[in-house]
């Protein structure tokens, strides 16, 4: 009759997993070694792997990109939904100061030399709750779609150059025709900055070879409306427009290697031509 076998000669168990010691692991990582518990198991092609080889590994990989060359992320788009959350707050501060607020931030060509951060700021501000919900509206569709294909800071410059070229061009105008009678008319909302984003939208279309029917007449219906309906500035809207596409065909046809200095002297140029027109506009030495 057999005697049943010491624990000592059943031999040692099997290890504890390297992040939970209280637990077997009867496996290894196949890249480190590390004993690792069913919790901790990662399938690879062969075996498993533990947590920490697994991030390392994501870690030395390079960032799924789109076919413009921004890093693919399933996050939510930061930039437009920011200038959605700035354009709704200041909108709210255009209220509730009883458009003291509009005073001081809105673009007129007598006030541009003086204050020029209103060149910026008038794109931020809205004389209407059915203004602000069209350009908010049109700004979601089109940004958040724009953000995946250019990036956050692509499409951050894109914007903000826009704005500057839409109001850019509504110094030229009445610098040209409108002076001095326009010397304290304000111009106000995001609808350039949009427009700019509508062109960049039709040229990357176009580069990439989809259809872009649809964005042409969105562009094609606005600009109708931008003619035909009182107190809009079309300056602002032909400004934004032009420079959105212009800033686009340069961060579509930058080299893959220097995108980033490409889009860099995109934004600087419209920086540059920006400051130009308002030194022979407004500034002391263009009046008469």
């Amino acid at each position: 009759m057999s005697q049943p076998a010491s624990p000592e000669a059943a031999g040692p168990g099997p290890p504890s997993c390297y992040r939970h010691p209280d637990r077997p692991a009867w496996v290894r990582c196949q890249r480190c070694g590390n004993p690792v518990c069913p919790t901790c198991q990662v399938p690879a092609a062969v075996g498993v792997q533990c947590p920490d080889c697994v991030r390392q590994a994501a870690r030395g990989m390079p960032p799924t990109r789109s076919v413009l060359g921004a890093p693919i992320s399933a996050g939510a788009p930061v930039v437009t939904i920011s200038a959605i959350g700035l354009c709704v707050v200041a909108f709210i501060g255009q209220l509730a100061s009883q458009d003291a607020l509009t005073r001081e931030l809105i673009l007129a060509p007598g006030w541009a030399w003086i204050n020029p951060w209103r060149m910026v700021t008038a794109a931020f501000l809205h004389g209407s709750v059915l203004h602000l919900a069209f350009n908010m509206y049109a700004l979601w569709v089109v940004g958040s779609f724009m953000e995946q294909l250019l990036g956050r800071s692509r499409l951050a410059a894109l914007y903000l150059g826009s704005a500057l070229g839409g109001n850019a061009l509504v110094l030229v105008y009445f610098r040209l025709f409108d002076f001095p009678g326009g010397f304290a008319q304000g111009t106000l909302g995001a609808s350039g900055a949009v427009f700019g984003l509508f062109a960049a939208a039709l040229v990357a279309g176009r580069r990439l070879g989809r259809d872009i029917g649809g964005i042409a007449t969105v562009i094609g219906i606005n600009l109708v409306f931008s003619f035909v309906v009182a107190q809009i500035s079309w300056q602002a809207h032909i400004g934004g427009l032009v420079t959105g596409a212009a800033m686009a065909l340069v961060y579509i046809h930058a080299p893959r290697l220097h995108r980033r200095l490409f889009a860099w002297l995109a934004a600087g140029g419209v920086v540059a031509l920006t400051f130009a027109v308002m030194v022979l506009t407004v500034s002391p030495w263009a009046w008469p």
